[in-house]
This record gives C-alpha cells, structure tokens and sequence, in this order.
C-alpha cells in the first residue's frame, strides 16, 4: 500500500516537473513571438518611411523637372515675342520707306519732261518780244509749275558747278582742262541730278576739270 502511495507520488511529481517544463516553452515560445512580431513591426515601419522617402525625392525631382520646363517654355515665349516685335518693325519700316519714296518712279518720269523744258527755254534769247520769247512764256509757266511740284515732294535739284566731283551726287561724262579752275572740279552740269528726300534718283552729268 505505502509503496503504492510512493509511485503514485512519483507519477505526479513527474508530470508536475513536465507541465513546468511545457509552460515554460510556452512562456519561451510567446516571448519569441512577441519579439519577432516587434521587428516585423520595426521593419514595417521602416519600409514605409523609405517608401515616403523615396516618394518625396521622386516628387522632387519631378518638380525641378517641371520647373526646367516651364522656364524653358517661358524662355522660348519671351524669344519668340522678341522675334515677332522685331519683326513688325521690320515690316513697319518697309512700309514707311516704301510710303516715303512711293512717288519715286512718278517722279523719275517727269525728269525726262523737265529736261526738255529746259531745252526749250535755253533757245530763248534776251528778247521778250519777239515770237520765240513769246511761244515760250507757256513753256516757262508749265515748267514752273513742274518745278513747285518738284519741291513739293522733296526733290532736290543737283545743278552747282565749281563744287568738288562727288561720285556720290555727280557722273563725269568728260574731262576738260579749264583755265583758272582746280583739278577735280565740276566744270559743267551737261544734265541736272536729283535728290529725293536724301535719296539720289539721278545723279547729275557732268564736265570735271583736269
């Protein structure tokens, strides 16, 4: 009986001893639990702030980016307004210089019809009364008047001798040597030059002494 009771005793001994053991792999295993659960939770979070991160420096790189673009786009718009400015002035300018010398050819051909008038009046003598000074009172009126026309629009007339040769104003047709004048000199007008407002239309032809 006793021995028994001995056995008995030992048996629950041993399963106590064996529960302790069991809790404390328990305890063990949760406390591992636990502890891996933390870093997965640590490594959570650490995922997520590189993921932010990473987020933020793509939006700011983006952002440098389409502040690049718009400033090369504002750029590109302030050339091209620069361009379209110049070129309206360009334009402006044709048009105001074509406008200025509108009446150039008009003018070019009415210096023939002068010419001719003054042909005409130079056959003219001292004598007012005779039929010849008389014919050419109407010539010398229209030719006035052709005149008037002339400085109405600006056109200079180029018709001084003794002035220095200007290749610019005068063509020299001959050369002649002329007692009592310098070298290089306007010797003669043999054809009237003009000038339209600063423009020569035609230059004048001339004899250049030697």
């Amino acid at each position: 009986m006793e021995e028994n009771k001995t056995m008995n005793e030992e048996v629950l001994e041993k399963t106590d001893s064996l529960d302790n053991v069991n809790s404390n792999e328990e305890v063990k295993d949760e406390s591992l639990s636990k502890e891996d659960s933390s870093k997965e939770e640590v490594k959570t979070d650490s995922d997520v702030k590189n993921n932010v991160d990473d987020n933020l420096l793509k939006d700011e790189i983006h952002n440098e980016e389409d502040l690049k673009r718009i400033k090369e786009l504002e750029d590109a718009l302030l050339l091209a307004r620069a361009d379209n400015i110049n070129y309206r002035k360009r334009k402006d300018e044709e048009v105001s210089k074509k406008l200025e010398f509108a009446n150039e050819d008009i003018i070019k051909d009415l210096l023939p019809i002068i010419d001719n008038f003054e042909r005409a009046i130079d056959l003219d003598d001292t004598n007012l009364d005779d039929e010849l000074s008389k014919f050419l009172s109407g010539f010398k009126m229209i030719y006035c008047h052709l005149v008037d026309v002339l400085k109405k629009f600006d056109v200079e007339a180029v018709d001084k001798s003794n002035v220095e040769f200007d290749s610019n104003i005068h063509q020299g047709v001959l050369t002649e040597k002329v007692t009592g004048m310098d070298a290089g000199l306007v010797a003669e007008i043999m054809q009237k030059g003009y000038i339209l407002k600063g423009k020569v239309i035609r230059p004048a032809m001339v004899k250049v002494s030697e």
